[in-house]
């Protein structure tokens, strides 16, 4: 029987589906409907003769041979994308200035960057991780071009979609039940900080601040320490903490709205342009 070749196509789909971490999310990338991405994989799986992705009800992941192949998957992409660039000068060229907490970012980005970059390989892109507070002013002030935002009470920009918020801490230390209640909490100029303690103050919850930041990675680590309690975005949970709610004496959550800003200097730029649109089309959902 002929080798048969390994299809652009088929690989895209793949790398999509890693990157994405579900089929639905693969499909948003390519631009293609769930069961196209879904029949291209299993293409790739039959010329391969293994399958390359474990499938569950939440998630995909990569089986040995997937792993095998995601390197290479990635390399003839990128080989791709250059020849195109050589050859036809597709995508569009410019500067881009990306503005993200650093929660989103991990969770919702890594995806988004990638298409753009196989799209659109002559792009420069500055990514600032800041807290939503200091990113608003940088945007309005066209330090910033696009920046993925929490919505405070003023609505500036696209809603994309909405973040549960949790209590978390780490259950062997029990710290929840101290009082007052130690609080590790986001900057002074947050929104969902001024939303956890007016919760906390509306069912006269005493609490003690022990610890501030923006960095997300700084309250995990302070939560996992057992110093105190957390409130992280959903997108931001471990399974390393535990999640605590009103059976623990504790007031139950908002959800937050995420939306994308835009500079008003930044219209005219047809490479933000692009990436505008490619994070809508990526991460926008059904509200």
């Amino acid at each position: 029987m002929a080798m048969q070749d390994l299809q652009i196509d088929w690989l895209k789909a793949f790398v999509a589906a890693v990157d994405a971490g579900t089929l639905s999310g693969a499909a948003r990338q390519v631009h293609r409907s769930q069961s196209a991405v879904s029949m291209q994989i299993k293409k790739l799986e039959n010329v391969i003769g293994k399958p390359v992705l474990e499938r569950n009800a939440r998630s995909l992941t990569l089986t040995p041979t997937g792993k095998d192949l995601i390197g290479y998957a990635r390399k003839m992409l990128e080989i791709q994308s250059q020849a195109l660039e050589l050859t036809r000068g597709e995508g569009v060229r410019g500067r881009i200035h990306l503005g993200v907490p650093d929660d989103y970012a991990n969770a919702y980005l890594a995806p988004v960057l990638r298409a753009f970059a196989i799209r659109h390989p002559s792009a420069e892109i500055t990514l600032t991780c800041e807290h939503t507070g200091a990113l608003i002013p940088k945007v309005e002030a066209g330090e910033i071009d696009i920046a993925l935002v929490t919505r405070d009470k003023v609505t500036r920009g696209e809603l994309l979609f909405l973040e549960e918020v949790y209590w978390v801490a780490a259950e062997e230390y029990k710290v929840w039940e101290k009082d007052p209640l130690p609080l590790a909490t986001h900057e002074e100029s947050s929104h969902i900080r001024e939303t956890v303690l007016a919760r906390l103050e509306s069912q006269n919850t005493p609490y003690r601040i022990v610890y501030q930041s923006p960095s997300t990675s700084g309250q995990v680590a302070v939560a996992l320490s057992g110093i105190a309690v957390a409130v992280l975005t959903k997108c931001s949970l471990t399974s390393k903490l535990k999640v605590l709610g009103s059976q623990n004496g504790l007031p139950q959550l908002p959800t937050m709205e995420v939306e994308l800003v835009r500079s008003k200097k930044s219209k005219s730029s047809t490479a933000v342009d692009a990436m505008y649109e490619e994070i809508i089309y990526a991460l926008k959902r059904e509200l």
